[in-house]
């Protein structure tokens, strides 16, 4: 199989989009370096795979720096999540950016595999910053993925050509 269409995210397909996220993040409230993000009022992308949704992005420019602020993909190994970085990138460089970016954090070894096999480098480290993001968010949880303690935010970085 592979991804028939990537369209934006638009009004009819927020309730599906808070929903996902709920499902997978616990709200669609995301927290990014101190920030409070309602993912359903940013744009994105969403992913499909015979007229299925496979997958949703969003994101937010800031002047020359667009924030990929959730990737989900609901087909793991068939592209989903790749094909929705990529028109992210072209959003972000048709708005004149030059850099996209996101957060993840140390326990979530998979997202950072995946955002580096496509390029993106480890650019900070923000040890402790998951406690501050739990003063904006109280149900992020104190173990994540595999059993790992969550603690730190990882920023990495894609420059646009």
């Amino acid at each position: 199989m592979s991804i028939t269409k990537t369209h934006p995210l638009e009004d009819a397909d927020r309730a599906w989009a808070a929903g996902l996220l709920t499902e997978r993040w616990g709200s669609a409230l995301l927290v990014s370096r101190g920030h409070l993000w309602d993912a359903t009022t940013l744009p994105g992308f969403v992913a499909e795979i015979d007229t299925e949704p496979a997958g949703l992005v969003t994101y937010r420019i800031d002047g020359e720096e667009c924030e990929v602020t959730s990737l989900d993909s609901l087909r793991a190994g068939q592209g989903v999540g790749a094909a929705l970085l990529e028109v992210v990138h072209r959003a972000a460089r048709a708005a004149g950016c030059r850099r996209a970016w996101l957060i993840t954090t140390n326990d979530n070894t998979h997202a950072l595999r995946f955002y580096q096999r496509r390029g993106y480098c480890l650019t900070a480290l923000y040890p402790g910053a998951v406690e501050h993001s739990r003063r904006l968010k109280p149900s992020i949880p104190l173990v994540g993925m595999d059993g790992i303690p969550l603690r730190d935010e990882i920023e990495l970085s894609f420059w646009l050509k």
